[in-house]
């Protein structure tokens, strides 16, 4: 809600009691989340204490291929670095794939910074975050609040040269459709793949988390991603739940009907009302997704919205660990138009097929 109301500004410090509150870095904003006795401390004085965190880049360049997502290119980055490749450090996204992204694909890329481990993730600001700024009712209004304003938010960018602690860098046209098979993140891999074998994993640690990771997802090593057959999908949560998610979701679920139940939760009552305005809520009930009021949902397993014990689903929330979506829950991670795919044929399939 605060994108869509003009609250979330370039160069601002946000602060929320969610990790998720990284979402806003979409913006060139710091935003991080923090704990109820620090809000506390926020509310009350405006300030907050904080250690200095290292520096990541993660350069992304090239164009993303037919059918592949922001959602696929955050999950492809924590795969390569790791659930815990960022911790202690602020991740400024760059490269010429973050400069063709608009501002929705953008803060689901920042929303999951937190699951790399980082403590914030950030765009830096340009002609598309000053368009989507521009008119929205809590943005600066045109004339010398809009003048200084973009003064400001124009020096906010990385300086040229700038050094980074690390650097990381991906090649668009490398990363496709991803799905996770695991109990984090980074258990994850493009949707033409197969579940990993424990044996081939490059050390110790991490042969004993998927070996753990395969038996409470009820899966075996070797398996094509597209044969594992699930029980439900959710589209929705702070990762994926803006119009062009729905718009996604709904330019897939035209082509067949939903064989398994399908939920749709928009992330506010701004974009219910454009969704339904647009005839997109018409489209998905009429492939047999179900229609829902804002909220977290299945997202968190709250107001009684959960998965059964060994329930497998599709989901495009942030997280697949365990219990998540509910005691015994099985979560895979995909983006809003491959949960729509896996909805209309009741197994993960690759998107790419469904819309060619």
């Amino acid at each position: 809600m605060p994108p869509e109301q003009g609250i979330t500004q370039p160069g601002m410090l946000m602060a929320g009691a969610d990790s998720h509150t990284s979402t806003h870095g979409a913006f060139g904003a710091i935003a991080f989340g923090m704990g109820a006795s620090d809000m506390t401390h926020v509310m009350a004085t405006q300030a907050t204490w904080q250690r200095k965190p290292k520096t990541l880049r993660i350069i992304v360049d090239g164009e993303l291929g037919f059918g592949v997502a922001p959602k696929d290119i955050i999950l492809a980055v924590i795969a390569h670095i790791g659930a815990a490749g960022g911790v202690g450090h602020a991740i400024e996204y760059a490269g010429s794939t973050f400069r063709r992204m608009g501002m929705e694909g953008r803060m689901t890329v920042c929303n999951m910074s937190i699951e790399a481990g980082a403590r914030c993730g950030m765009v830096a600001p340009d002609d598309t975050t000053y368009a989507y700024m521009d008119g929205r009712p809590w943005a600066p209004k045109h004339g010398a609040e809009w003048d200084a304003a973009m003064a400001l938010w124009q020096s906010l960018p990385s300086d040229e040269g700038a050094t980074f602690d690390r650097e990381v860098r991906l090649d668009a046209a490398q990363i496709e459709p991803m799905v996770t098979w695991g109990v984090n993140p980074e258990m994850a891999g493009g949707v033409s793949g197969t579940v990993p074998d424990p044996k081939n994993a490059p050390d110790e640690r991490r042969r004993s988390d998927w070996t753990m990771a395969l038996d409470y997802m009820g899966l075996q090593a070797g398996m094509a991603l597209q044969d594992i057959r699930i029980d439900r999908v959710f589209i929705g949560s702070c990762t994926n739940s803006r119009i062009e998610d729905i718009r996604a979701a709904a330019a897939v679920a035209k082509h067949g009907k939903a064989v398994v139940p399908a939920w749709v939760v928009p992330g506010s009552q701004t974009v219910k009302r454009q969704a339904e305005a647009e005839g997109l809520d018409r489209i998905l009930t009429a492939a047999g997704f179900e229609w829902r009021d804002p909220g977290c949902s299945l997202c968190t397993a709250i107001n009684g919205d959960q998965l059964k014990p060994g329930e497998r689903c599709a989901s495009t929330s942030n997280r697949n660990f365990r219990n998540r979506q509910g005691p015994g829950g099985r979560t895979h991670l995909v983006s809003p138009a491959m949960a729509a795919a896996a909805a209309i044929k009741g197994h993960f399939t690759d998107v790419r097929d469904v819309l060619k």
